[in-house]
């Protein structure tokens, strides 16, 4: 989420007469993120998010927004997209398709706590459930193809011991299968800048933009990889499990997921460690962006490799 496409005040103002929210009270950009264009919104009727997408079409947007919907109005806290006076909850904006969601309390977490990561594993496992109700049409754009073909275009750019850290991990996928494990509707992005907390009290998942249909359990070890680790990379275990018990006692993972833990942690790891070396050597122009680290994930994705995660058995 950051501020990619410039929106003034008089400009906003106009755009939301097509919305019976009132008149604009307040705009302020929000300079998290790397992908779309976020400012905060605030109107006579409340405080919304704006999101202006920088790389997503108009074709493909009503799926995420339609997702959200489905999953609002199915008790996942999350924000529920708002419809304009002609019906749609999709319009443009400075040549840019837009949206309005609501604003949901809360803020994000640095270092969660093991009852938060507990909130996490059930909040995920109701959302993988209440997804399997909802159409699923949109393919993972980080899947595997992806990964080879950033792979091949980061590749010349890295030092020799990543370089073979990479080329070990894609031999690896090569010989992996995960197509038998259960799917559906993933988050895919479940971080914890992504996760809004008040207290204890989980206020709602944002971010939906990546959402897409693959192996339930990525979504599972893209969220270990980032709400149950040390600062080196190394797993603390008595989050995982937290998260991983709770998810279980509503979504019981099958043997065949068990099995495959491992290595899916070691794929999500890669997809992001992928993606962080894209966007530091090809950047894209922003008026307030944040690039990220690749080097946490190559060290999530070392340790992965050196230190395998083993379930073993879980509560029945």
């Amino acid at each position: 989420m950051s501020v990619f496409t410039t929106v003034t005040f008089e400009q906003l103002s106009h755009w939301l007469e097509a919305y019976p929210l009132g008149q604009l009270r307040d705009l302020q950009g929000i300079a998290s993120g790397i992908t779309n264009t976020n400012y905060f919104v605030t109107t006579d009727t409340g405080r919304y998010v704006l999101t202006l997408f920088e790389e997503n079409t108009a074709e493909e947007l009503p799926f995420f927004l339609d997702l959200m919907t489905h999953l609002a109005e199915r008790g996942i806290p999350c924000p529920h997209p708002v419809k304009n006076h002609a019906g749609s909850s999709l319009g443009e904006l400075n040549g840019k398709p837009a949206a309005l969601v609501s604003c949901l309390r809360g803020k994000s977490l640095e270092y969660p706590s093991v009852e938060q990561c507990a909130a996490i594993g059930r909040v995920l496992a109701d959302m993988h459930l209440a997804g399997l109700s909802f159409p699923a049409g949109m393919k993972n754009q980080r899947d595997g193809d992806w990964r080879q073909k950033t792979a091949a275009k980061v590749a010349p750019l890295l030092r020799p011991a990543d370089k073979a850290l990479l080329d070990a991990q894609l031999q690896f996928e090569a010989e992996a299968d995960s197509e038998y494990l259960p799917s559906g509707v993933i988050h895919a992005d479940l971080f914890r800048d992504n996760v809004l907390f008040d207290g204890n009290e989980l206020g709602g998942i944002i971010d939906f933009y990546y959402a897409c249909q693959d192996a339930l359990l990525y979504d599972v070890a893209i969220a270990v990889n980032d709400w149950c680790v040390h600062a080196d990379g190394s797993l603390d275990q008595a989050r995982v499990m937290a998260l991983i018990e709770a998810y279980h006692a509503v979504r019981p993972l099958t043997a065949a997921e068990i099995e495959a833990w491992p290595g899916m942690l070691r794929t999500a790891a890669m997809r992001f460690w992928l993606s962080r070396l894209h966007d530091l050597h090809f950047p894209s122009a922003g008026e307030l962006t944040h690039a990220k680290d690749p080097d946490h994930f190559r060290n999530i994705l070392h340790k992965r490799m050196a230190e395998p995660s083993v379930l073993g058995s879980l509560p029945a």
